[in-house]
């Protein structure tokens, strides 16, 4: 698990790359990320599957704000970021969610 940040120059935007290994997504078919950024929509943000079996998706983010996210395997299992830069609790269950700071 990793993310990537780069904060564009020319703009307030920071891009996130996101990366969910292997081993991680074991078993994954379809990996969505899901968070504050798209409503917890666990249709609407697909992350793409790469052909040594790791998951990546790129999003723009306005900085100076923290955003929390989880990932949903299969539309069955959710799992955190272990390189996330916090986590928070859920709010939902006793599980975290969690945090990216950009």
């Amino acid at each position: 698990m990793s993310l990537r940040k780069q904060y564009l120059k020319t703009r307030p935007i920071c891009k996130v790359t996101f990366r969910l290994p292997k081993k991680a997504a074991e078993g994954a078919e379809t990996v969505h990320i899901a968070g504050e950024f798209n409503k917890w929509d666990t249709q609407k943000t697909p992350m793409k599957k790469l052909k040594n079996g790791e998951f990546t998706v790129t999003l723009d983010f306005s900085v100076n704000r923290e955003y929390q996210f989880r990932y949903l395997i299969n539309q069955q299992r959710w799992i955190n970021d272990g390189k996330a830069d916090k986590y928070v609790p859920s709010g939902v269950s006793s599980s975290e969610n969690s945090v990216v700071v950009v």
